[in-house]
Parts: structure tokens; C-alpha cells; sequence
């Protein structure tokens, strides 16, 4: 048991032997247990995507919004710093 344990711990175990780290890896109880998805590149992201008119109704609402001098004032109560250290 010794043995297993340390071959386990030794960072450059895939190095030295990658049969059996794959061995080791592919008959893992706990890796078995772990839930899993398979990701492929060509997969349709499941992302929504807004229509182009969705977009450019929304573009309309931002730009027609007014906003005052209160919602440009930086979020944290200390003024802003414009002076440009060089």
C-alpha cells in the first residue's frame, strides 16, 4: 500500500509510467462517482440569443434614457480623482 500511495503523490507519476496512471484513473471509485458532461466544440452554446430587433429595441431605451447629474456621480461617496500621476 505504501507503494500505491506514494506513486499517487509523485507529481511526475505520468512520466514514469502512463499505463498505469491511466489504469489507475479508468478503475478510480471516486472518479466514477463524479457526475461528468461532455463538451464537444461544435456544440450549439445554450446561450439565448435576442433577436436583432430585441437589440436595437433595447439600443433605442438606453439611448433615449435620461439621466441626471445624481447617476453620473461615482458610486463610492469620495470625488473622482482626475488628476493623472505621471
Amino acid at each position: 500500500m505504501q507503494t500505491s500511495t506514494s506513486f499517487a503523490a509523485n507529481p511526475f507519476a505520468m512520466l514514469i509510467d502512463p499505463e498505469r496512471v491511466v489504469h489507475d484513473v479508468a478503475c478510480s471509485e471516486r472518479l466514477a462517482r463524479l457526475r461528468s458532461r461532455v463538451y464537444r466544440p461544435l456544440d450549439k452554446p445554450l446561450i439565448a440569443h435576442r433577436g436583432a430587433a430585441d437589440q436595437a429595441r433595447f439600443d433605442e431605451e438606453v439611448d433615449a434614457a435620461e439621466l441626471t447629474e445624481a447617476d453620473l456621480l461615482p458610486l463610492d461617496n469620495e470625488p473622482a480623482d482626475t488628476s493623472i500621476n505621471a
